[in-house]
């Protein structure tokens, strides 16, 4: 997997922060996430290929995450776009997207297959070769869902030795890829899995946690997750702004990351009065150590 954060501040942009947009690159798909202001600007700044998008995930319907949306569609549709292009939103946007969408965009050169998404419970929203994406309901002003996006497990490679020594069928090779187990013909003993087989990596995962109220019971969703982004708003001296607002500190996306035993935190949505985020990140190391305050243009291969 492959993260580049296009834009990690909150509702105000700033000369140097863009609002809400990653992109996740997952066995060789590339999915868009969230979509604020400015998006295009900053793919073509970093020189991501956004034609190859299929994918289009939306936490929720607040300006700073969508409002680059129509722009970039309307971008691909001038550049001759041809493949459908799959947008994964709020049930209740879908009728306003679609008039937006005929006003603006009209003769649009591709298909756009809109699926509503629900916040009463988690949902696997997209289940392809590859990769299984799941919502994670959170609370906010709007209706808002986080995503998790898992790997799907590899098969394991057969070693050409084995092959060679045991005179491995097509037949036992498939077997063995199962996990069933192998026995040498000559002695009948059950042959140790290493020698056969070089196993798979494991398969990674990352969860993207958006615009939320502190929510510990999403703990149990998020557990184990490769990387974990969670936004962090303010410092912990704003925590009462932070619930009025149904947003989260840092302490407390650390405290998330650190209960639910994550590989590594990322931090963003910056509100605009942290011109430098080192408090925001030195707050959430003193809970979870290997915490990173993203950037624009932070990449991460993990």
């Amino acid at each position: 997997m492959e993260l580049t954060v296009l834009g990690c501040n909150s509702a105000l942009p700033t000369s140097y922060r863009n609002p809400s947009a990653q992109i996740l690159t997952v066995s060789g798909r590339t999915f868009l996430i969230d979509c604020g202001e400015g998006t295009q600007f900053q793919l073509r700044k970093l020189h991501i290929n956004f034609m190859r998008i299929d994918y289009i995930f939306i936490s929720h319907i607040h300006g700073d995450h969508i409002f680059g949306l129509l722009g970039l569609i309307s971008t691909m549709s001038l550049l001759n776009r041809s493949t459908p292009l799959e947008i994964f939103a709020d049930a209740a946007y879908e009728d306003l997207f679609n008039r937006q969408i005929a006003f603006f965009c009209e003769n649009l050169t591709f298909p756009i297959i809109y699926h509503p998404l629900a916040v009463d419970k988690p949902h696997v929203i997209l289940n392809i070769k590859g990769v299984q994406v799941q919502t994670v309901p959170l609370v906010h002003r709007v209706p808002t869902n986080g995503f998790i996006f898992r790997e799907q497990a590899k098969a394991p490679n057969i070693r050409k030795s084995a092959i060679c020594k045991y005179g491995l069928s097509i037949a036992d090779i498939v077997s063995i890829k199962d996990g069933k187990p192998y026995f040498d013909s000559v002695t009948g003993e059950e042959v140790d899995r290493s020698e056969l087989v070089i196993e798979a990596e494991e398969p990674k995962s990352y969860a993207y946690i958006s615009d939320t109220a502190y929510l510990p019971s999403i703990v149990e969703q998020v557990k184990g997750v490769s990387l974990l982004y969670h936004e962090a708003t303010f410092a912990d001296d704003n925590a009462e702004l932070a619930g009025k607002t149904y947003h989260s500190t840092a302490k407390q996306a650390a405290t998330i990351a650190r209960d639910a035993g994550v590989g590594k935190l990322l931090i963003g949505h910056y509100s605009s009065r942290y011109k430098e985020t080192d408090v925001l990140e030195q707050e959430a190391q003193s809970v979870f150590q290997d915490t990173t305050a993203v950037y624009d243009g932070y990449s991460l291969v993990f």
